[in-house]
């Protein structure tokens, strides 16, 4: 990066406002809190100097956080977005959920995660009316020292094959989305849809940055989970689909490669596991096994 040498008096006048702005927090009575803003502060600041930040990119700047807020409500969370592929939502996963034996990797919560999602059955579909090509999910769910864990909490989430999760649309829909119980031997199956590639939304101040970069708003196909039991750590990740030519152009870098799994192709009129008639159509089938990390 090539700047104009700034002077001895001019870092001393820039080095004098960070103190200043630092000690402002001195007397914050929430101890973490007072480290948290004083390193921001630091931070927020020697960006600025390093690239010199002109006070037309600073309005700019500005402008974008607007719109973000703007285009912000209960079910589109812009910031979320800018997060996301600025790769601070994978950091923050990666910092939160540090190595732990065998257990399944993390990866980011995205932004289109509902509450209460209806309850199935085990072997029962999430799909609902969403379109996309059946899939068959089956695995367990176990701690470290591989002891199933009946009982814990499956929340699954997913884009049906046009690209768009139910809060997408504006009918009010639930489909691709549900929870699921483990049974007596921390296992689990349900029926799904094939994930498939879709562009984060991209039609905000998120997407034309994305533009302005030319960075790709293609998500690697994904199917989300989050999956909780008592006494170990949540679980928020997704599985990606093998062979998926954006696994390493993810645009949110969610990607792990011990989340890659095979998504087998099944021929029309081959036997489901539960007997289920697709009649003509084709279907998939994958297996993930879950491994639940203690709390910390």
């Amino acid at each position: 990066m090539t700047t104009t040498p700034v002077s001895d008096r001019q870092t001393q006048r820039e080095e004098a406002l960070i103190e200043t702005v630092v000690a402002s927090f001195d007397n914050t009575p929430d101890a973490r809190l007072k480290e948290v803003m004083q390193s921001l502060t630091r931070h927020l600041h020697a960006f600025v100097r390093e690239v010199r930040l002109t006070e037309a990119e600073w309005n700019t700047a500005i402008a974008f956080l607007t719109d973000a807020g703007h285009i912000t409500d209960d079910r589109r969370q812009e910031f979320i977005l800018l997060s996301d592929v600025l790769g601070i939502s994978m950091q923050t996963v990666a910092v939160n959920n540090e190595a732990h034996g065998d257990a399944t990797e993390a990866t980011v919560f995205g932004p289109f995660f509902v509450d209460d999602a209806p309850l199935i059955a085990n072997g029962g579909d999430i799909a609902g009316s969403a379109p996309g090509q059946p899939c068959w999910v089956e695995g367990s769910v176990r701690d470290t020292e591989g002891n199933p864990l009946p009982g814990a909490r499956i929340e699954v989430w997913e884009a049906d094959e046009d690209g768009f999760y139910d809060v997408q649309y504006s009918d009010d829909r639930v489909a691709g989305r549900a929870h699921l119980v483990a049974d007596d031997e921390g296992e689990y199956c349900f029926w799904g849809l094939t994930p498939t590639p879709y562009p984060i939304p991209n039609d905000g101040p998120v997407g034309k940055l994305l533009d302005a970069v030319h960075r790709s708003p293609m998500r690697a196909s994904h199917l989300h989970f989050m999956v909780s039991s008592p006494a170990k750590r949540t679980l928020v990740t997704h599985i990606f689909v093998a062979g998926d030519p954006l696994l390493t152009s993810d645009s949110v870098f969610g990607v792990k490669e011990s989340l890659v799994l095979d998504f087998a192709e099944q021929a029309a009129g081959s036997p489901t596991p539960d007997g289920r008639d697709l009649g003509s159509r084709t279907w998939s089938r994958t297996t993930f096994d879950i491994v639940l990390a203690p709390e910390a």
